[in-house]
């Protein structure tokens, strides 16, 4: 079994080196390898909001490198479909990092694509994320509207372009994140879970439990993440079916955890409030998008789910009729419709409201 370390605090960049140090990351990077990092940046917001990467994550794993005579090094990141990657670095802080340690920072939605063939089938994925020597995947451990949980695997999905982001959700989520799982497989994940939101990736709500985690094995950390999330894995489904697909496994024993320090430094993890679910409870969703369902999220939360609407969402309501709202350009056939793509949670919450 693979071995996890784990690190209870408030300090990213501290508690990255001492993880890294820990682990002997070092002795298990090819020589001559070039190093690519890869955060969650999957909007543009602060990591204070609990939805991305903090930034002394990614000093902290640059200045590790660096210290050992690694100078190869780029981060890579492409935000979901809706939104600007470049944006996302300003607001996480990441062109600041990028300057003080002159390591680049590459936008995968201008990133030239190759064909993988994956158990469910051939799938689009970034060269930059293909090429790299070693692949660091830098993920946060939160909640999340659509799969209830993301952390290690879900993550890479932002090393695609945005059509096969698109076909990922048309397709469920759940198997292409598992297919993914088994055609891109990095060799290190440390885990920011310093203060994600527990209910939406997209944060807003965070939630401090001051810890991070380092391991080799995504299907693990994706299984640990629920146990201390209080979910289980049949909750999300695309873990064991990477398991079985061969991208790692779900097993997590208490032999397999190192402490670095004592859990009394970090906060309690507790149960998700399931806010988001109730919200969306008679939503009729099918093949949603991230980036459009998210904007429902916010609006109904602005709404505080009071509506009274039928509501219709995704991208298999195309050429459909509805009897109600339609959220997005795939929901041409409702009666009323809020065009967009993704739509502003402002005019979803405008249209909930009668006030458009």
């Amino acid at each position: 079994m693979s071995k996890m370390y784990e690190i209870f605090g408030n300090d990213a960049y501290s508690m990255t080196r001492k993880l890294m140090e820990a682990a002997e990351v070092i002795k298990k990077i090819p020589s001559g390898a070039n190093v690519a990092l890869k955060p969650n940046l999957v909007v543009s917001k602060s990591p204070d909001s609990g939805a991305t990467t903090h930034a002394g994550v990614l000093a902290g794993v640059i200045s590790y490198l660096q210290d050992h005579g690694i100078r190869d090094i780029s981060v890579i990141e492409g935000s979901w479909v809706g939104d600007s990657t470049g944006r996302a670095f300003r607001a996480a802080g990441y062109e600041e990092v990028g300057r003080k340690y002159g390591v680049p920072l590459y936008d995968l939605k201008q990133d030239q694509t190759r064909t993988v063939q994956t158990p469910l089938r051939p799938m689009e994925i970034c060269g930059r994320a293909l090429d790299a020597g070693y692949l660091i995947n830098l993920p946060v451990l939160k909640g999340h509207c659509q799969t209830a949980m993301t952390c290690a695997l879900k993550n890479c999905k932002g090393c695609l372009p945005d059509r096969e982001k698109r076909r990922f959700h048309a397709e469920g989520l759940m198997k292409p994140i598992a297919a993914l799982a088994s055609a891109l497989r990095p060799p290190l994940t440390i885990v920011d879970s310093i203060c994600g939101d527990l209910d939406f990736e997209e944060g807003g709500n965070p939630v401090y439990t001051g810890r991070m985690i380092l391991g080799e094995d995504p299907v693990q950390l994706d299984a640990y993440g629920c146990r201390l999330m209080g979910l289980p894995l049949s909750e999300v489904p695309y873990i064991e079916l990477a398991e079985q697909w061969g991208a790692g496994s779900a097993q997590v024993c208490g032999e397999d955890i190192l402490r670095l320090n004592e859990p009394s430094q970090g906060g309690r993890y507790p149960k998700p409030s399931a806010k988001v679910a109730r919200l969306t409870a008679g939503v009729c969703q099918d093949s949603a998008c991230s980036a459009c369902y998210a904007s429902l999220v916010r609006a109904l939360y602005s709404c505080g789910g009071s509506h009274g609407t039928p509501i219709a969402i995704g991208q298999g309501w195309k050429g459909r009729e509805f009897q109600g709202l339609g959220i997005g350009r795939c929901c041409d056939g409702a009666s009323r419709q809020v065009k967009g793509c993704p739509p502003t949670a402002d005019a979803i919450a405008a249209a909930l409201t009668g006030k458009e």
